[in-house]
């Protein structure tokens, strides 16, 4: 009876535990690559023209593009976290948008997806 008694705890509070312990363990992309001041300076100008990036910190293509702009600029950028538990997390944002993959631009209310380079991003937003 003391083995079914304790299997059965195991059953219920397992996972609880698991599911508890997992939504405090929420992630982020975390860029190393250092800035330009161009890049910086372009960050900017996407962020107060309502560029949007949407990713989840768990993305390799995402990690690739932050890559490109550095630390320093990737916290000038607008990034929405689409994981569920990726920190600052909007999951209900993304489902609105309708953001089917990682990394999504959306530029002057259009959506584009995939990894871009600075290049196409400046033709793409006029900068």
């Amino acid at each position: 009876m003391k083995n079914l008694l304790i299997q059965l705890f195991i059953v219920i509070a397992l996972p609880s535990a698991v599911i508890s312990s997992h939504l405090n363990k929420q992630k982020e992309l975390i860029v190393t690559s250092e800035s330009t001041k161009e890049s910086i300076e372009f960050a900017k100008y996407l962020r107060d023209n309502g560029v949007v990036k949407y990713s989840a910190y768990w993305c390799p293509n995402c990690l690739n593009q932050s890559e490109l702009f550095g630390k320093q600029a990737y916290k000038e950028l607008n990034v929405v976290e689409c994981a569920r538990d990726g920190i600052n997390s909007q999951t209900q944002l993304c489902i609105d948008k309708e953001i089917k993959g990682f990394p999504t631009w959306e530029i002057n209310g259009k959506l584009f997806l995939g990894v871009l380079s600075l290049s196409e991003l400046s033709k793409l937003t006029g900068y």
